[in-house]
């Protein structure tokens, strides 16, 4: 099948009888690899699980996995970000698979018997994204043939739900009809974020399956969402309109202090950044716009996060940012405080020191509210 960014991995053959307790064995023939490959473990931050040799898009080896995990076979180069190389799936211990067809583009599994199940179950999810994949892809190409970013997001967001729902069937819809094999319980994962579909699943497995090997795998998944979920839930709760903004006193640009409470009596709008943040360095330029359109009627400090002292100074230089700025370190309470979750995150505070409004992301709605809020 294709190698697709919202797919899960692959499977294919290999012969059975090679791998050993607590190691997967990998063989393959993939067009595109030259003389190395790379494993990767997903859950351990993609800690390098070791470096084998490849020959003529070749390899054949044993790694360790004690548990059921996603694993990356990737090139150097990929690792270098010079290139886009690479295969993911989930890797059992004691299975063998073999991987063939082309590493950049399309590659498929088999092999050992929970591989030969797991290639099925990827064919259906191949089948079930299609349409999702081909609407994606036609959205990039409108993005580069110089449609906004605003419409087209509009748009995607508007058309993904239903489409999501729509896969989201197809999935149920293979597990309910596969209940007794260990691909089904692979799949779970796919249910993005939706807990309760991811539930719902789980209880069509067998007994064998749901409290086999694979529960971890699958449960894991669960727990991680759940537990998101709460935090998200804990950040809505200090982030929501109407909450007191909490005081902080942390440096200046030229090294002084500043207290959020020193300017009460205006609105203050909390720009939550970093220059490694490619989405707040691309903002920058509306930023300064807006800055300067309704200036005087609010006041924006810059919050850096996650830069070292120096390259935070060098960023401001270089993007020449107007507005007030203080340095956060990494021993600060005020992420916490604010339950800050992604960046660029702007909070809007006012005069009265509550929060008026809180935006993560670049979100071109934002700008509509300040026009809303400032342009009367």
């Amino acid at each position: 099948m294709k190698k697709l960014l919202l797919s899960m991995a692959l499977v294919a053959c290999a012969q059975i009888g090679f791998a050993q307790s607590g190691k997967l064995h990998v063989q393959a023939n993939l067009a595109g690899l030259t003389d190395s490959v790379v494993v990767l473990s997903v859950e351990q931050g993609n800690k390098q699980l070791g470096t084998f040799a490849a020959k003529d898009g070749k390899f054949d080896f044993d790694v360790d996995v004690d548990h059921v995990q996603d694993i990356v076979l990737a090139t150097p180069a990929t690792l270098r970000r010079q290139e886009s190389k690479f295969v993911s799936f989930v890797a059992v211990p004691g299975e063998s698979v073999e991987l063939t067809g082309n590493i950049a583009e399309r590659y498929d599994f088999a092999g050992s018997k929970f591989y030969q199940q797991y290639h099925e179950a990827d064919l259906a999810m191949e089948n079930a994204q299609k349409e999702l994949i081909e609407y994606t892809n036609g959205l990039q190409q409108r993005l580069q043939a110089g449609e906004s970013e605003e419409a087209i997001g509009k748009e995607y967001r508007e058309k993904w739900p239903a489409m999501r729902d729509k896969l989201f069937d197809a999935l149920t819809a293979y597990i309910r009809q596969h209940p007794d094999q260990e691909a089904s319980a692979a799949l779970i994962p796919s249910f993005k974020n939706d807990v309760a579909k991811m539930e719902e699943a789980a209880g069509m497995l067998t007994a064998d399956v749901k409290n086999g090997r694979m529960k971890p795998y699958y449960q894991g998944a669960i727990d991680r969402i759940k537990s998101s979920s709460e935090r998200e839930q804990a950040a809505a709760r200090k982030q929501e309109a109407g909450v007191t903004a909490p005081d902080f006193t942390l440096n200046d640009i030229n090294g002084k202090p500043l207290s959020l409470s020193s300017l009460r009596g205006k609105y203050v709008l909390l720009d939550f950044w970093g220059s490694w943040c490619v989405w707040c360095i691309k903002g920058i330029p509306q930023m300064k716009e807006y800055y300067n359109k309704y200036k005087g009627k609010f006041e924006i400090l810059g919050i850096d996060c996650n830069d070292p002292e120096q390259k935070w100074k060098d960023a401001v230089k270089k993007h020449e940012l107007p507005w007030l700025h203080v340095y956060n370190p990494r021993d600060s309470k005020v992420l916490e405080d604010y339950g800050i979750q992604g960046f660029p995150t702007k909070i809007l505070v006012g005069p009265d020191g509550k929060i008026v409004k809180t935006v993560v992301g670049e979100d071109p709605a934002f700008y509509t509210f300040l026009d809303e809020t400032f342009g009367k």
